[in-house]
């Protein structure tokens, strides 16, 4: 054997030994590589893990932030009367559809929402008197191009029974009503305080007022047509005020706790802010959610008693949030062109119901319906 040969011989284990090492390295190699990509992939799995679990942490700290029940259906309430002055009119119209009440070939009925003016006011999108000739079109029984007549009015943050008529003359008709005082209206409210005597007729004339003061404004306010005589003894007729108007209302609790009262009201007249003028002023027990007329000297949230606050879940700071208690429950008016007497009742609102709970109140029988 040559020496040549002798060396290929021994050349030839580590030739072999090699291409192992080598197969084992690019075999390693290769695992590397793969492990590697495989942690890569679960890197990106773990921050789309994580990104995600602190997103959910975040929405989970937001629900846990601390409010109470009523702040939260204030709340809801807010934003329902947000979504109804952003919607397109032809969506609000369908919504006024599906709250009618009563109709036939003269009137129809619908139940006004909380938050929406009868007319038009600036800086607001949606209003009942802009929705009409949609809601007419959406009507069965009206004819094409015909529209609806408003008959009477009720404040933007009022709700309940509001009349709407379908011609000319069934509008005259219920305008002639109102002014004979042949309408019976009833109202619902929710009171700070307890009316004394639980029972009576207010007959007050109104007038619209100015207010001084840091903050000069215009209410209306009472002008009365006696004044208590010096000393307490009896009382002294007034001249009437010239452009004080008339106005009349038969009030009667119907229960009252935790210092507050359900007052069932009637109005004989019907001057602007009437009833919440007669509450506030006249009987010194502002309906619940009044912010105007609680404070006459200034512009400021009502203030509750400590008894009130505790039952609503409520503070002080925040009772700007409570809105206005006056519902419209019930209209009776006799039917245009003789037809049979009409009676319409209207349920009220969740966040009425809502607070006669937190208060302890009952909720009104069918006797007030």
């Amino acid at each position: 054997m040559t020496f040549e040969q002798l060396l290929v011989k021994m050349r030839h284990p580590c030739e072999m030994s090699l291409m192992i090492f080598r197969r084992a390295y690019v075999t390693a190699s290769t695992a590397k590589t793969a492990n590697s990509d495989q942690k890569v992939g679960l890197k990106a799995a773990d921050i789309a893990r994580k990104l995600r679990s602190e997103k959910q942490k975040q929405t989970v700290i937001k629900k846990e932030v601390p409010v109470s029940p009523l702040q939260t259906r204030v709340k809801e309430l807010q934003q329902f009367t947000q979504q109804l002055q952003s919607v397109h009119p032809s969506v609000f119209a369908k919504a006024l559809y599906r709250s009618i009440l009563y109709q036939d070939q003269n009137i129809l009925v619908v139940n006004k929402p909380f938050g929406v003016p009868v007319h038009s006011v600036d800086g607001i999108r949606n209003s009942i008197a802009e929705c009409l000739p949609l809601l007419a079109k959406i009507t069965d029984d009206m004819q094409a191009g015909s529209n609806f007549h408003i008959c009477h009015n009720l404040e933007k943050d009022s709700t309940g029974v509001l009349i709407l008529a379908k011609t000319k003359e069934a509008a005259e008709h219920v305008h002639t009503l109102i002014r004979s005082h042949q309408i019976q209206r009833k109202y619902l409210v929710i009171t700070v305080g307890v009316p004394v005597p639980s029972e009576g007729v207010i007959d007050i004339p109104i007038i619209e007022k100015e207010v001084m003061g840091p903050q000069p404004h215009f209410k209306m306010g009472l002008s009365p047509l006696f004044r208590v005589c010096e000393g307490g003894d009896g009382v002294t007729r007034v001249r009437a005020h010239r452009q004080a108007e008339s106005a009349v209302t038969q009030y009667r609790v119907l229960d009252s706790t935790n210092g507050c009262s359900l007052v069932e009201l009637r109005p004989v007249t019907g001057v602007k802010h009437q009833l919440r003028v007669h509450m506030a002023l006249a009987l010194a027990c502002p309906i619940l959610g009044d912010h105007k007329y609680a404070n006459w000297n200034k512009l400021a949230p009502q203030k509750l008693p400590e008894s009130a606050l505790r039952r609503l879940d409520l503070v002080q700071s925040k009772t700007r949030y409570l809105p206005l208690h006056l519902h419209s429950r019930r209209i009776v008016l006799q039917g245009v062109k003789g037809h049979h007497e009409i009676t319409v009742s209207c349920p009220l609102p969740k966040y009425f119901t809502n607070a006669l709970k937190k208060l302890q109140i009952p909720l009104p029988g069918k006797e007030c319906d």
